[in-house]
């Protein structure tokens, strides 16, 4: 079965050169102009990815559409935009983007982007099937990627999910950013530590860590990584 992309973004041509170089490479495109057209396709057809433009000339804007999305669906979401900026790119990875990149961009490098994020989602080789991890309040299980926090469903995205894994399931052993990066995003990510940040932060929200009250998770080692806790 053919992989289903809905393409995002407001200017006909950059729809119709996507829709033409993503055809090529055998993916199924689905198109939408706005925000509110973006949003009803990924509700009615369900895509397995989304290439979404930041500034789509109308409300609500990427971003927007991003945050609502990330309200229900896990699907995987690159974001596009002709502005470089660290802080643009932090925004849109905080608000549920899986990856990020910046107009103009070749057909070869957005490929390269979306099997990369195949990768992260397909299951790690090597994985017991039946594990599961329990330390505190936290509880996973590898073979059905649930995770929950005080019995309560823990929604976390693909990349999410398998950052956590990678941590959860090497206890106490500090994994160094570009090892992070590497095992998780792939080997030409290995440059971007921003990515690692941000999604820790986002972890750390979700597994509802509290350092007030001694409820951690995810370790700092600063200028080094991060680990997990030792689970006894």
């Amino acid at each position: 079965m053919k992989l289903r992309i809905l393409v995002v973004d407001d200017e006909p041509q950059i729809r119709k050169q996507l829709k033409i170089g993503l055809s090529g490479y055998g993916y199924d495109v689905l198109i939408a102009s706005n925000g509110e057209e973006a949003l009803i396709t990924a509700a009615q057809q369900q895509p397995d990815m989304i290439i979404l433009d930041i500034s789509l000339g109308s409300e609500p804007d990427g971003i927007e559409v991003c945050r609502q999305l990330r309200e229900w669906s896990k699907v995987p979401i690159i974001m596009l935009s002709v502005h470089n900026e660290d802080k643009l790119k932090v925004k849109a990875l905080h608000i549920g983007a899986d990856d990020y990149l910046t107009k103009p961009f070749s057909m070869e490098e957005l490929e390269a982007r979306i099997q990369a994020i195949l990768r992260r989602m397909a299951t790690a080789p090597g994985t017991n099937p039946q594990a599961e991890i329990r330390v505190g309040d936290l509880y996973m299980n590898l073979a059905q990627r649930i995770v929950t926090i005080q019995g309560e469903d823990v929604h976390l995205t693909p990349t999410e999910y398998n950052l956590l894994r990678l941590l959860a399931t090497n206890p106490g052993k500090v994994l160094t950013h570009r090892a992070i990066l590497q095992k998780v995003w792939g080997p030409e990510y290995a440059e971007m530590s921003h990515y690692v940040r941000v999604f820790i932060n986002q972890l750390r929200r979700k597994l509802k860590e509290n350092p007030a009250r001694n409820v951690r998770y995810i370790l700092n080692e600063p200028g080094v990584g991060y680990r997990f806790v030792d689970i006894e």
